[in-house]
């Protein structure tokens, strides 16, 4: 029947986000990995380094994203050994972009990129299902991102700082795992900038919380 899942399919979810700021990009993600109702990994890691300093966060199946972050790996170190230069983070997308909707019709992959680069600093690219292609100051993704559109509108500013955005991607997601059933475990965080790349890890026991119980 339409709209009903074809026998061995599986619906995936997640919350992915990453925003600008002056001199970087922070992304970040949850952890759970679900197969319908079933929790395979409460703690994966969504954040995929593509480039030293370009990274992805990844939504929908995690065959299709992690193959085509591999993809997008071999793509980028070419494209270094060709040209003697880093790739920028909009060529990071734009291949990104082709090779998700050359292959719309096979895959269910939503990707958000976040990297910096000499030309244009911290800049954020989002890639939906279907391929299409988005230059946005932030991006949200995933199931647990319908939860969360109104608090993202209402607390992005623009000319955050670090700080402030590594809150705001923090409080978001938070939201979001609280509401969706899909999404949940820890929040891994990743801070792109000129001089590298942090990690950050926030344990399930110390996710924001927004009430008293």
């Amino acid at each position: 029947m339409s709209g009903q899942l074809k026998p061995g399919e599986v619906n995936l979810g997640t919350s992915i986000m990453a925003v600008e700021f002056e001199g970087g990009v922070v992304i970040g993600a949850d952890s759970r990995t679900t197969t319908g109702s079933y929790i395979a990994n409460r703690v994966t890691d969504k954040l995929t380094m593509v480039h030293d300093r370009i990274w992805c966060c990844r939504s929908g199946s995690a065959a299709d994203t992690q193959a085509v972050a591999d993809i997008l790996q071999y793509y980028l170190q070419m494209y270094e050994m060709q040209h003697g230069e880093p790739p920028s983070t909009q060529v990071a997308a734009s291949l990104f972009q082709e090779l998700c909707y050359a292959n719309k019709d096979n895959l269910s992959a939503g990707i958000i990129v976040g990297g910096w680069d000499k030309l244009t600093g911290g800049t954020v690219y989002s890639i939906p299902l279907g391929g299409s292609l988005h230059r946005q100051p932030f991006a949200i993704g995933g199931s647990g991102s319908t939860y969360i559109y109104g608090y993202c509108d209402s607390k992005f500013k623009l000319g955050m700082t670090k700080d402030e955005c590594v809150d705001f991607v923090k409080n978001a997601l938070a939201l979001a795992m609280a509401r969706d059933g899909s999404s949940g475990g820890v929040i891994r965080l990743a801070i792109i900038t000129k001089e590298g790349v942090e990690r950050l890890f926030l344990p399930g026991d110390k996710l924001p919380t927004f009430w008293e119980s």
